[in-house]
């Protein structure tokens, strides 16, 4: 087996992915993907912090360290907080439970997820989420192919306060994400 392709496997495997699809069809956003990755450790309190509409997120892996093929992201919210429906025509998302409770709704089936649980939202399948019961919930969230955590940055940037929706579906659609009435 050459190196990148047990680099790949091994992240998956890290990440308990096991059950995605190829990444044949995957392309990279800043580097080749035929360049050498280099490994990286990250540890509990790194990652790059941001607050994108209320939901808190700390990117743990983004396309710059994946040659473009996931983005790994780490999500501590209280309950209340949600994401509205909306349907991704570039991206397939997992989110796995660390820690607390998830709501989510997946092409019409809604469950909630406890600590070890997970969802696939392959893209063009609508989906939301809402953290429920009475802790904050702990998600990771991984995205295939990379390239969400600059629109999440953008978002990130809006002013405080009740977000401006125009704003939020202009910035979301130019990554090929819209939200669903």
């Amino acid at each position: 087996m050459d190196r990148n392709a047990f680099l790949k496997r091994s992240a998956l495997s890290a990440a308990a992915l096991a059950s995605l699809p190829s990444f044949a069809h995957f392309s990279s956003t800043s580097k080749k993907e035929n360049d050498p990755l280099s490994p990286k450790i990250v540890r509990k309190d790194e990652g790059k912090k941001v607050n994108v509409i209320g939901d808190q997120q700390t990117f743990k892996l983004t396309g710059e360290d994946t040659n473009g093929m996931f983005t790994l992201i780490e999500e501590v919210n209280p309950p209340g907080t949600m994401i509205p429906p909306h349907v991704h025509t570039n991206e397939d998302e997992i989110f796995k439970v660390l820690e607390g409770e998830l709501e989510v709704t997946v092409g019409g089936e809604t469950t909630v997820l406890k600590a070890g649980d997970l969802a696939f939202a392959p893209k063009n399948v609508p989906h939301t989420w809402k953290v429920v019961g009475n802790q904050d919930c702990r998600t990771i969230l991984s995205v295939f192919p990379a390239g969400l955590e600059h629109m999440f940055e953008e978002l990130g940037k809006l002013p405080p306060g009740p977000p401006d929706f125009a704003k939020v579906s202009e910035i979301c659609g130019r990554y090929g994400i819209s939200f669903i009435a």
